[in-house]
């Protein structure tokens, strides 16, 4: 089961104040453990790439990173160049002030902008859009989930771990039963132990978002000041 579930780890380093030995660190750990990919920030995609060659881990980078209110034109050219640098995931943060406003068509295109940017660059690119949740009610939840699905991304995720709080078993449900199949759905946020871990997994989550990721597929005790 532990081994099942590395690989649907991201194993994250998203802090201001992450250095190259972190990413270095990051990706023998993410070799050693197994875990789908390491998530990174966009300026170590390059450095992670190299790292991470012919290991079977991909990198996951994240765009408009972490409020969202970036122009979609922005978002869609940090993707690219990310992609171009080795990126085999872009996760994308959605506006979540346009959602509020209840402009939806703005957000449905923000996200499409960004997703026709990798799947340009490369057809094989997962785009993983980032909601948010801790910010909504359950039923923005709801049409937000509906407008990630027709915007053609791969993924909805639950958090950046920059807001006011992580995933939640709830908003995962929700989410995982109004995407129908239809789109994938990522936990992320405040997951620390492999009971909570499985838990979402249980929620419908096929990807989980965490940097405590060697104490969920170890159950070894570290110490570490915040969390993906």
């Amino acid at each position: 089961m532990m081994k099942d579930l590395a690989q649907l780890i991201d194993h994250t380093a998203l802090k201001a104040t992450t250095t190259e030995d972190d990413i270095r660190k990051l990706c023998n750990e993410a070799i050693e453990h197994s875990f789908k990919t390491v998530c990174v920030p966009t300026c170590y995609v390059g450095m992670a790439n190299q790292l991470l060659a012919d290991t079977g881990v991909g990198v996951t980078t994240v765009v408009g990173f972490p409020l969202g209110n970036e122009t979609p034109a922005a978002k869609a050219f940090e993707a690219k160049e990310a992609i171009l640098n080795g990126a085999t995931d872009v996760d994308m943060v959605i506006n979540v002030g346009a959602l509020k406003d209840e402009k939806y068509d703005y957000v449905k295109f923000d996200i499409e902008e960004v997703v026709k940017a990798c799947k340009q660059t490369n057809p094989n690119t997962i785009v993983k859009v980032i909601v948010e949740t801790c910010y909504l009610t359950s039923e923005e939840i709801e049409k937000v989930t509906e407008i990630v699905v027709e915007a053609g991304a791969d993924f909805i995720k639950t958090s950046t771990g920059f807001g006011t709080g992580g995933a939640t078993i709830e908003d995962v449900s929700l989410m995982s039963k109004v995407a129908a199949g239809r789109i994938k759905v990522k936990a992320s946020g405040g997951i620390g132990d492999a009971q909570t871990a499985k838990a979402m997994v249980e929620a419908g989550a096929e990807r989980l978002g965490v940097s405590r990721s060697i104490a969920i597929v170890t159950g070894a005790k570290i110490q570490e000041n915040g969390d993906y």
